[in-house]
């Protein structure tokens, strides 16, 4: 489906969508990225719905893999294998209730009472948060780095335009 599905009110799409919700029908919705279809650039997702679901009652799925695939051309994104078995192992994991765990940025289990509390918006993102950081960044060296660097090209730019200066005004004395 469209992006859109996950938010817009629009044509009783918040109500069909809280109907879903209240019905414990959706199971799983999975934020794809854009580009990843031949026919539309846009971003998608995909809703996966159970009429019986036998555990994780009450309870969403969220993925978020925008941040999977690679470029194949200007155009075009592709998944490998290995990003569609992240997806599929991460759902049917929690489906099963096997050895799943909440991924902070990329899956998180969710209550439909939190879904509620959100106004029915199931936009991954919200709930799956932003990926951590996995290297340990220190703001004072990085800032400190940073302002050392900019400190020499101002002194380079310095440099440069009195060497324009220079040489502008050997052109006009010529």
């Amino acid at each position: 489906m469209a992006k859109g599905s996950l938010t817009t009110k629009t044509s009783n799409e918040g109500e069909i969508r809280k109907g879903l919700i209240e019905a414990d029908l959706i199971d799983c919705i999975v934020n794809l990225p854009s580009k990843l279809f031949l026919n539309t650039q846009i971003p998608a997702c995909l809703w996966f719905l159970n009429r019986n679901k036998q555990k994780r009652k009450r309870e969403i799925l969220f993925i978020d893999a925008r941040n999977l695939g690679f470029l194949k051309n200007r155009k075009n994104l592709e998944f490998t294998d290995e990003d569609i078995a992240k997806v599929a192992s991460t759902y049917h994991n929690w489906k099963n209730a096997e050895s799943y765990e909440d991924i902070q940025g990329f899956c998180k289990s969710v209550s439909i009472e939190d879904v509620k509390a959100l106004n029915y918006v199931v936009t991954p993102g919200r709930f799956v948060g932003l990926a951590d950081d996995e290297d340990d960044f220190n703001f004072e060296e990085r800032f400190t780095a940073l302002k050392t660097e900019l400190e020499k090209q101002i002194t380079e730019e310095a440099d440069l335009n009195e060497q324009i200066k220079n040489n502008l005004s050997k052109i006009l004395i010529s």
